[in-house]
């Protein structure tokens, strides 16, 4: 009988580990398991543990890890179907009525599994026989000896077109299963099937359970053309499920933090069989995909086990890619205790190779040596392009901001925007001569002082009043200020009010936008007087001889300024002193950043009137004027901070 994932979840849910457990292990509670003697191995202090939280058993003498149903299974040696009848029976739920189709489904799927077991035999055994001599002096060299093999299974495929085929058959296997399973190949011509793998060390894969359901070989023939081969996939094997070498991880990870509780125990996933191989003898539990991109399932099935993996890639080009579509891929999965590290190979070596040259400490510590996904992130899109230019400075705040909004957790995404925010003008500093007096080796930083953005280099613009010196802006002749007195004219909305105003009491918060504050303004045209000069006072180097508000009284911006202090009494949360001073500024910089979008959004609008009308463009000019329009309702309803 095949029963569906949600029947196997409710079933479950419904019954205690240790209620199940217990009926045949006498368990103690200790702190939030149960402890007991193994059921598997004869011992005389427990090392058999149940979690009801997390729904497992782990017996550390045996290595055996699994939940109520696999239990039944190893302890009275029943099937699946009879393990979950036990358990629905004691439960009180009825079982699914029995689908014939899916009921022969599951018996080929069993009777495949055992086939797959007798072909691990004989390879494991290929391997000790005089054909294999080739592929031992390998292993010896890759240094991996003869102790070891036995542990993961590892076997050979001699050079012979149907020497597994025949051995199966002779046991009474079907040479059409056997091409079911992934063994065999079937010609397209109709001929005989023959075998998948020859002349190749083999790398059994198992499930999560230790189960084989596949192989990897690593050819012995160096002109071989493909280095290694995965089986194909098939009704145990699915690649994107599957991680290499999982089962074993599994087993050291508990044993690690059954030794040592209060530490961090690493999971690593690298590119090899020989790499996992290698951090599972230095006591790492390290994992690796089947040959393809880290996918969403496999992340979701690290992320059971450990909170934050370790990927850890090899540093050449195809390293690099893998890492970039794993974070690609991860972002919008992140979520607060859910996430990534990442570990770089010290001088191109693989885990293999230090283990090999330096020992079991030096690939620990390596692989210790890690750095948040943030950083990988940003150093990923920093390094995408020379930052030589405006443009390509804005493009890489935008690609940022692009990033960070592809994470579904609200929270984490504007933790997200604020980090990167912050990294992004920390990048731009530069390090400014000693003065007398002090102030450090930089001028302040992102959260305001005398440095953050006004302390980049800056190319000469036009506009502003001033002249260029040195790569600097020399502050105009105050004699040519003007004094003339600005007014505003019609009613401005106490969004764009709130948001001015924060940005000139504030000058820190706007450092990161210093770009937008010049091109975008604050949203409404009539404070484009204001914009204006607060984007010189960030990039003047004299800024700090005049304070802010009485250089906006010297251009002749009192009214205005009188004016937005007055239209912003409002509920804004960030004007309000008692207002938490780091959620304050993540606020602003979210309202802010929706009069970016939405000034962005209308310039596309007015390239797209000008390209050719088709049904794409017609689509996407349909999405931009929602968008826009949702944002500028929320801007009049002030949704963005009533939530607060």
């Amino acid at each position: 009988m095949r029963f569906d994932d949600r029947f196997l979840e409710e079933l479950k849910s419904r019954l205690r580990p240790s209620d199940v457990v217990g009926k045949s292990v006498k368990l103690r509670r200790q702190g939030r398991e149960y402890a007991g003697l193994s059921p598997f191995t004869k011992e005389k202090s427990p090392s058999f543990f149940v979690n009801d939280e997390k729904g497992f058993y782990h017996c550390f003498s045996s290595g055996k890890h699994g939940d109520i149903i696999s239990f039944l299974q190893e302890t009275e040696r029943l099937t699946f179907a009879e393990a979950v009848e036990r358990l629905a029976a004691e439960a009180g739920m009825t079982l699914p009525a029995v689908d014939p189709q899916m009921a022969r489904e599951e018996q080929k799927r069993s009777s495949l599994g055992d086939w797959m077991e007798l072909a691990t035999a004989w390879f494991e055994a290929e391997l000790r026989r005089p054909g294999g001599q080739t592929a031992r002096a390998y292993l010896e060299k890759r240094g991996l000896p003869e102790k070891e093999w036995s542990r993961f299974r590892i076997g050979f495929s001699p050079n012979n077109r149907t020497g597994l085929k025949d051995y199966l058959v002779a046991k009474g296997a079907k040479p059409g299963d056997l091409v079911d399973a992934g063994v065999l190949i079937s010609p397209e011509d109709g001929g005989q099937p023959y075998d998948r793998f020859r002349d190749r060390i083999i790398f059994p894969i198992a499930d999560s359970r230790g189960k084989v359901v596949s192989f990897g070989g690593r050819a012995m023939d160096p002109n071989a053309r493909a280095k290694y081969l995965n089986g194909p996939e098939t009704g145990l094997f699915h690649k994107s499920r599957v991680l290499y070498g999982l089962f074993e991880a599994r087993k050291i990870l508990h044993a690690n933090q059954s030794a040592a509780p209060n530490e961090r125990t690493p999971m690593v996933v690298v590119e090899g069989y020989m790499d996992v191989i290698a951090c599972q003898r230095a006591n790492v539990p390290a994992v690796a995909a089947m040959g393809t991109a880290l996918t969403e399932e496999q992340m979701e099935a690290l992320w059971r086990l450990h909170p934050e993996p370790t990927l850890c890639f090899d540093g050449d080009k195809a390293g690099q890619r893998a890492a970039h579509r794993a974070i690609d891929r991860a972002l919008p999965l992140l979520k607060p205790g859910r996430s990534f590290r990442f570990s770089m190979p010290v001088g191109g070596k693989d885990p293999d190779d230090v283990l090999r040259d330096q020992g079991p400490e030096a690939l620990r510590e390596q692989l210790a040596d890690t750095k948040p996904f943030v950083v990988a992130l940003f150093e990923r899109e920093r390094d995408l392009e020379e930052l030589d230019t405006p443009e390509r400075k804005a493009g890489l705040r935008q690609r940022l901001r692009a990033a960070a909004g592809t994470i579904a957790d609200k929270d984490l995404a504007q933790a997200y925007k604020d980090d990167l925010r912050e990294r992004y003008d920390e990048l731009f500093q530069r390090r400014r001569p000693p003065q007398d007096g002090g102030g450090g080796e930089y001028g302040g930083g992102f959260n305001g002082g005398g440095g953050g953005f006004r302390d980049r280099p800056f190319t000469p613009r036009s506009g502003g009043g001033g002249t260029w010196k040195n790569g600097k802006r020399e502050p105009p002749d105050p004699g040519l200020r003007p004094t003339a007195r600005v007014q505003i004219t019609g009613r401005i909305k106490p969004f764009h009010a709130a948001i001015a105003l924060a940005a000139i009491d504030h000058p820190g918060w706007a450092r990161s936008y210093d770009e937008a504050i010049e091109r975008v303004g604050f949203g409404d045209p009539r404070l484009k007087p204001l914009s204006h000069e607060l984007f010189l006072a960030l990039c003047d180097d004299h800024g700090d001889d005049v304070p802010l508000r009485e250089r906006l009284s010297r251009k002749g911006l009192s009214e205005p300024l009188a004016e937005i202090e007055r239209l912003a009494i409002s509920d804004a949360p960030f004007l309000d002193a008692r207002f938490d001073p780091a959620k304050a500024r993540a606020l602003w910089a979210a309202c802010y950043e929706a009069v970016i979008e939405i000034a962005d959004s209308e310039r596309a609008l007015e390239g797209m009137r000008r390209e050719e009308v088709t049904a794409a463009s017609l689509a996407a000019t349909r999405d931009l004027r929602d968008r826009i329009g949702v944002l500028q309702r929320q801007i009049s309803n002030l949704e963005f901070w009533r939530a607060q």
